[in-house]
Order: structure tokens, then sequence, then C-alpha cells
């Protein structure tokens, strides 16, 4: 399972410049529609352009499929898969067999004349990174040092290769064939294909196997080719009619559907929880609207409420059903979204695709109506409607700041079990990929409470961390946290000042206390994300007054609404966070007055909040306030 899990996450970076094909073509489709149906230099530039992707797409797999499945590739790997690629295709090219058999090339079994294909592609890859794996850190004796290490990858890979092409001599007509079989059997089926089709490929999701599915369907391994033909318009194989039913259904889902059901999840949440909901849920909406990148939205129900996940998987094949039966024919570049649609409008081979925006709304009226009953009707667990002990622990207040990729790296490596749990690192679109070496020292609620939208832990070692587009720069993060490297040169802070860098070598932290009374250890904080460390090192004091001043010269971050915490950056880079009480959220700004706003300079001493302590007592509340550095986890807070 892990290893298709790891091809899942690698098919996506051939597939990531698929947009690229699609606007280029799409704007060329556009040029040529207004120019009568008739290509002019634009619109010929242009779609030339898109192909020149579109045509070596097979060639992208094998380097990205090489890349993704190395272990810590650094470009080697993708070196290795092109030379595989260029061994096989070469050694099984119809002017190769024909030599080899003494036949005439028209003669040669047509299962060479698609060699070139993403399934190759894909074992080319593979061959790149298990040859990148297993020999980049080979010593050979001193006459042949020069070809040791990463150099001799390159060269076992064409060995690999060539092993692999003489076997594939014989066995590729079989596999094409079957493969051919499949592809014809499903079109057989029709609608109802195309139906199974959208029901499998949404089952998949949470495995990340769907990519793989989606390459028989979509790209030219059982003939099908749906994605490219569309693409490449009336200047391809695509039937006009038929081309674009393996995709149509997705659009008025991605683009309708999922946001109807964002809105009955955030109708459904608790009166106090919507605000948090609303973030977690409009941003999902909208990702999946305008791109069709349905992760964030899915992945925030998914585990949550399993069968509302398999509803969402029924209702996707019933709409590719449908759309296989209507007169109604899209493609996309990337994904069924709205930008892929207003490109893909103007194409030849697109018929119809004004009843997609009439399927729309009747599949968001579906998707609301449906969710809200179920989820009421079963008490789903769906955002905002968590249980109120999960709820406390949970609270938006602690989430780590979305943007400050610093800040949530370290506070995921902490989650996870610290730098050494964490075995392999790895990204996919939305996802962060991991070997950790105890699981179950694995936070998933700490995880969460850092700006994780969810956890998966597939079996064994490996365990998924949801996080949303901008993962990447969460893994980047990570990288340095686990590398012991400090945060880059120019940051920018939320305020939008560019901020310098902490330096690695303060060890220790002085502070002027930031409100009067006791000082205690972090240990003794009355709620395990401090005591623990989640958030970060520091102290935290038992006050005696009812002002907190700035414990040294900065930047007011952030100040959260209630009053309740103040972020500073301080003119040295470091990162603090001084939260007022314990759950004094729920008081939602009673008994707070904040003195200073988000941008603000202040000097030591400057009053940031005052607070009354007799309400917080009042309220049930701990009043104990942590001080806690946010981006050194080695570094030790010291109090004046």
């Amino acid at each position: 399972m892990k290893f298709f899990q790891r091809l899942g996450r690698s098919l996506m970076l051939p597939v990531a410049v698929l947009p690229v094909a699609a606007i280029l073509s799409g704007i060329g489709y556009w040029i040529k529609n207004a120019n009568g149906g008739s290509d002019n230099v634009g619109s010929a530039f242009l779609s030339a352009a898109g192909g020149a992707l579109l045509d070596n797409l097979a060639l992208l797999f094998a380097v990205g499929v090489s890349i993704g499945m190395a272990k810590k590739s650094d470009g080697t790997s993708a070196l290795a898969g092109l030379v595989s690629w260029l061994t096989l295709t070469t050694m099984l090219s119809p002017t190769t067999m024909a030599a080899l058999t003494g036949v005439a090339v028209d003669d040669v079994d047509a299962a060479f004349t698609k060699v070139q294909n993403v399934f190759v592609g894909i074992i080319c890859g593979l061959i790149g990174a298990w040859c990148y794996n297993r020999f980049k850190d080979t010593k050979l004796p001193d006459a042949l040092s020069f070809f040791s290490g990463k150099r001799s990858v390159a060269i076992v890979t064409a060995g690999l290769s060539l092993v692999v092409a003489l076997v594939l001599m014989f066995v590729w007509p079989f596999v094409y064939g079957g493969l051919v079989g499949f592809g014809e059997w499903i079109v057989t089926l029709g609608p109802v294909g195309a139906g199974l089709y959208g029901f499998f490929n949404r089952l998949l999701i949470p495995l990340g196997l769907h990519h793989a599915l989606n390459s028989v369907f979509w790209f030219d391994v059982a003939g099908i080719n749906d994605l490219n033909n569309f693409l490449q318009g009336s200047a391809g194989d695509g039937v006009y009619g038929v081309t674009g039913q393996y995709m149509t259904g997705f659009f008025p889902v991605m683009m309708f559907g999922l946001p109807g059901a964002a809105l009955a999840m955030y109708v459904t949440a608790k009166t106090t929880r919507r605000k948090v909901a609303a973030g977690i849920l409009l941003s999902g909406a909208i990702s999946s609207f305008f791109v069709g990148v349905t992760e964030p939205l899915e992945f925030s129900f998914m585990f949550l409420a399993p069968w509302l996940y398999l509803i969402h998987a029924v209702f996707m094949g019933i709409s590719l059903f449908v759309s296989a039966i209507l007169p109604v024919r899209m493609g996309f570049g990337f994904s069924g979204g709205f930008i892929d649609l207003v490109l893909g409008w103007a194409n030849p081979l697109a018929e119809n695709p004004w009843i997609i925006l009439i399927m729309g709304p009747i599949w968001f009226v579906i998707y609301f109506l449906v969710f809200r009953w179920v989820i009421r009707r079963f008490d789903l667990k769906t955002p905002g409607r968590e249980d109120d002990d999960v709820l406390d622990d949970e609270d938006e207040s602690d989430a780590a700041p979305r943007g400050d990729f610093r800040v949530t790296a370290e506070r995921f490596v902490a989650a996870l079990g610290g730098r050494e749990n964490i075995v392999e690192l790895d990204n996919c679109a939305t996802r962060l990929r991991m070997e950790i070496a105890d699981v179950d020292s694995v936070d998933e609620r700490a995880l969460k409470r850092a700006g994780a939208a969810g956890t998966i832990k597939p079996g064994g070692n490996s365990v998924q961390v949801v996080y949303g587009l901008n993962v990447q720069f969460v893994r980047d993060a990570m990288e340095d946290v686990i590398a012991g490297r400090g945060s880059s040169a120019g940051q920018r802070t939320r305020s939008g000042a560019v901020a310098a860098p902490p330096t690695e070598a303060l060890a220790v932290v002085r502070l002027t206390r930031p409100v009067a009374g006791r000082v205690i250890p972090l240990s003794d904080v009355p709620d395990e994300m401090f005591s623990a460390g989640t958030m970060g090192p520091g102290v935290a004091i038992d006050p005696a007054g009812d002002v907190v001043t700035a414990p040294a010269n900065g930047v007011v971050e952030s100040i959260f609404p209630t009053g309740h915490a103040v972020g500073l950056r301080l003119d040295d880079g470091t990162e603090l966070l001084i939260h007022i009480g314990i759950d004094t959220v729920d008081m939602k700004g009673d008994g707070f007055q904040i003195l200073v706003s988000a941008g603000q300079r202040v000097r030591t001493g400057d009053r940031l909040v005052r607070f009354d302590r007799s309400k917080i007592v009042a309220a049930g509340h701990s009043p104990v306030t942590p001080v806690i550095v946010l981006n050194n986890p080695d570094a030790r807070v010291d109090l004046t």
C-alpha cells in the first residue's frame, strides 16, 4: 500500500504541468474561434506551445515519477528516469523491432507503435527511482572512483532498462492487449462505465490511488486518452460527442456540488463554532469551484463523517453517469473547476458546455439538502459540530498562523514526535506524506491545533497530514526545522514588515516580566498543549497584576479579537506568544481590554492588554499566563 501511495503522489508531478497546456491551448482555441474557426499566427503559436507539453506527456511522467519515488531526490533520479525512457522507447520502437525480427516496419505488432505512453513512462520512472535509491551511495574501487556514487546511477539505469526492454519485447503485446481490452470493456458499458469510474475515483482519494485510476481513462494507457484528446481538439484523435465523457461529470460536482456541501456543513455547525467552520469551509469551497482542487474540502469531513463521504462518491458516480447520457462534453487540463471550464469552452470537442451551468445548481441543491439532512439526522461530527471537550482542545485561537510556515512547521514537527521521529518527509498537492519511527507518539490533536485539516494513518509507519494548497511551503520549512536551520532571511511577517531571522545561537531569550506575578515552569500549566511544549518552549506566570506589557522591543504581530492572547515579533527575530489564562477564549472578550493594534511597534514596558483576573477565575478558568517562544524550539526563556 505504501508503494501505491507514493506512486499516486508521484503522478501529481507531471499532472501539475497540465494547467499550463490547458491555458495555452484554451487561449489558442478562443483566438481561433474569434477568427471564424481559422488559425492565425496567435492561435497556431499557442496551440503548438500547448502541444509541446501534451505530445511529450509520457516523458514528463518518466521524469516526474523518478523524482517522486526517489528518496531525497536531488535531480540525479530525474536524469535516471530520462535515461530509462530513452533506452526503453528506442529499443521497443517499430524501427528497432523490425531490425531485430527481420520484418518490415509496417508489419511490426501494433503494440510497439504505442510504446511512448504514460504506462511505459511510469515504468521508466520507477526504474530510475529504484536505481537512484539503490546505487546513489555505491563506492567503487579507486581505479573506477570517478563512477562512484551518483555518477553510477545513470549507467546502472541504462543496463537495467535494457533488461526490462528485452522482457517487454515479449510481454508488452500481451499487456497492451489487456489494457486495450479493459478500456474497450469500459467503453461498452457506456454511461454506466463512466459512472463506475467516477465512484471509484472518489473512493480512492483517501489512499492517494485515484491518480493511477485516472491514468487509465485520461491518458493513453488503455486507448481512451480522454484528457489528452480533448486538449488537442480537432488536431488530435478526439471524437465530438464522445471525448470528454470521463471528465464532464466532475465539473458540476466540483464547481457546485461540493460548495453546496460546504454550505450545509456551515448551517449545521454549532452557533459558537460557525466562525471557525467558515474559515475551513469557505476556502475549500473557493478552491473547489475555481480550480477543482477538492481535497481541502473533502478531508474536512472524510474522516469525521465517512458515511457522508461515501454519499459524495456515489453522487460523483451519478454525475458522470448523467453527463455521459446527456449531449454534453467538456474536458480539462488540471481539474473540473471554473478556470478549466472557461478555457475549454471554445474547444471544438466541447459539446453544449452550457448544460453544465444548468446541472451545477441542481447538484448544489442536492448536496446541500442531502448533506444537511444526513448531518442532522445522524448527528455527524462535521466541522463545527465536534464534541465540546474536543472543541476546547482545538480552539481556533491556538491554531498555527496560516502563512507563517516556519511556526506551522515547528509545531508539526513537535506534534509528530520530534525531529528524530520523522524518517522520511514528502508531500503531494495538499498532504504531507511521512514515514514515522514511532507512530504512537504522533499527537493528532496537536497537529489539528497547529493547522492540519486532518491526519491519516494508512498503516505501518506511514502518516499523512492534510494541510492544503500551501503544503509545499510547510514541507520546506519542516526540512529546515529537522536540519536545525533557522528561518530564512527577510521572512515577511503577518503585519507586512520584513523581519530579521532569529539568531540560532541565541539559546537564552531574556525578557522583562510581561505581567506581575509568580513565575512557574511551563510543565505546571494546566493545559497539555503548553505543558508538553507543543507550542514551543517558554515559562508561565501566575499573575498578580492586571496589565500585560511588552517584555521587549518589537512589533505586535497579532492580537486576538477576544484580547486573551498577543503575538509579538521582537527585534532579534524571536516570535513570542503571551496567552492570558487557559481556555479564556470562551469568555469572548469579557474581562479583557485591548490597548494596542496589530502592526504597532512597542517598546519594553508598553501596555498591551488589561484583564480582570477575578472574572477569569469566576468563569472557571485558570489565570496562569504562558509566555511561549514560537520559532526557536531550543530556546530558554529568562524573565527578569
